[in-house]
């Protein structure tokens, strides 16, 4: 089995496109090292972080993100205002979409594939052969560029859980922020949502101030409990963290005070939320930010978080008609996507989705279904794991009709409908990694 995400709990990670360029050729030689059985520990990396001199006790300080949704949101936010504060940071984030060079921001910049390939041969060769997850060399690669290059934050997000995720051997974050969390990746996770986000509550450190997006109670519970077993001061959205979206901004406030923002430069009524996390993680991470540069999250860009496109895709549509692009890919995604038709009531909306594998498909479209003006389904051939076209159609119930690829679904809806309208493709972020190869979009 594979995973979309995986940490220690899950199988070895499938990147997007086989293994491309130099980077991959590295990857693919240790995925022939994935462990014969999966322990459930963090052993194999703090082994090896051993050898290598235990780089993840000597970053920058560190804010760790985990959750269901809106994780590489939150993350982006913070990059935003830390930058607007002046404050060079680290970034490490899953997976990638179109280059593996995503996953790693140096001091603000994307990684060069010399210094990738340098830092995962340095890992292989310590390593030596010894059973390893891929998951785990991207992660101890990424300590050890963090560890060598100077900066003022690390952002790190969870790839899968949190308790035994590889990222949480890293002993003392100065904040941890926990996204919302809905029932996803069970196999490993667990099948109630209590158990899920006692998982995710796994990253939360003794004395170590943790905020929380707003939770179904039994996930809400879960949390607190892990917080007060270790003394982790603790803000939830909703109670300590007031935060709204008006037409003139983003006001925010909590124990330290209000703040009157710009909107959230991520578009949807969820990324308030998302913005807020970020905010409130830093005022709790004991970090020194100007107040102003709170603002920054107008500035946030986050690619496949309903992103618009412009590129080659778009171009197939007629003039006046608007493209979107969300990764989104599980019940909770597909509830927040169709608030975000409600709010596109001027136009119809036309939906192209695509799904992975072993997700939840019908609880992911059926908050579509009702709101679209139509559907379509596609399987890419660079789609990882893509569930077929037929047992997408048969989760709609009869409602969606086959693509069954992204530009043929484009060409047909440019060829029935003359009336301006809106085409958002969403369901997975493989299938979003090849709309943006298809697009033309380059990550910067």
């Amino acid at each position: 089995m594979n995973a979309q995400k995986e940490g220690d709990m899950g199988a070895p990670v499938r990147l997007p496109g086989e293994y491309q360029g130099r980077p991959g050729e590295v990857l693919a030689r240790l995925h022939q090292l994935y462990p014969k059985l999966i322990d459930l520990s963090l052993g194999r990396l703090e082994i090896l972080l051993a050898k290598m001199g235990n780089p993840e006790r000597h970053l920058p300080p560190v804010i760790h993100v985990a959750g269901t949704n809106g994780k590489g949101s939150t993350c982006a936010n913070l990059r935003a205002i830390a930058e607007a504060a002046g404050l060079w940071a680290h970034v490490m984030t899953s997976p990638h979409l179109v280059s593996i060079t995503e996953r790693f921001r140096l001091a603000g910049k994307l990684v060069d594939e010399d210094t990738l390939v340098e830092a995962f041969e340095e890992v292989e060769r310590i390593n030596d052969g010894a059973p390893i997850t891929v998951f785990e060399v991207l992660t101890a690669a990424g300590f050890l560029l963090f560890s060598r290059v100077p900066a003022d934050l690390v952002i790190l997000e969870v790839g899968l859980g949190g308790r035994l995720d590889a990222t949480n051997v890293v002993p003392k974050p100065v904040a941890c922020a926990i996204t919302t969390i809905s029932v996803d990746h069970q196999a490993f996770l667990g099948e109630t949502l209590d158990i899920i986000a006692g998982e995710k509550a796994g990253i939360i450190k003794p004395g170590v101030p943790v905020v929380v997006a707003p939770q179904a109670p039994e996930a809400l519970e879960s949390i607190r409990l892990r917080a007060e077993a270790l003394g982790a001061p603790m803000w939830v959205l909703g109670r300590e963290v007031q935060v709204g979206i008006e037409a003139d901004g983003l006001h925010y406030s909590d124990p330290q005070g209000a703040l009157d923002l710009p909107s959230p430069g991520l578009k949807g009524p969820h990324q308030g939320t998302n913005s807020a996390l970020a905010i409130a993680a830093l005022r709790v991470s004991g970090l020194d930010i100007p107040v102003s540069a709170y603002g920054g999250i107008a500035r946030t860009d986050w690619p496949a978080r309903l992103q618009r496109l412009h590129g080659a895709l778009a171009e197939r549509l007629p003039a006046r008609w608007e493209l979107y692009l969300d990764g989104g890919h599980n019940p909770g995604a597909g509830e927040v996507l169709g608030a975000v038709m409600d709010g596109w009531s001027d136009r119809p909306v036309h939906v192209i989705a695509g799904v992975k594998q072993s997700k939840d498909v019908s609880g992911f479209l059926q908050p579509l279904i009702g709101r679209a003006a139509s559907l379509q389904v596609v399987a890419e051939e660079e789609q990882h794991l893509a569930t077929p076209v037929e047992e997408l159609i048969a989760a709609s119930g009869g409602v969606a009709i086959a693509g069954p690829t992204i530009i043929e679904a484009l060409d047909r809806l440019a060829a029935q409908n003359s009336v301006p309208a809106r085409v958002l493709i969403c369901g997975s972020l493989y299938l979003a990694g090849v709309a943006l190869a298809q697009d033309g979009w380059v990550p910067v």
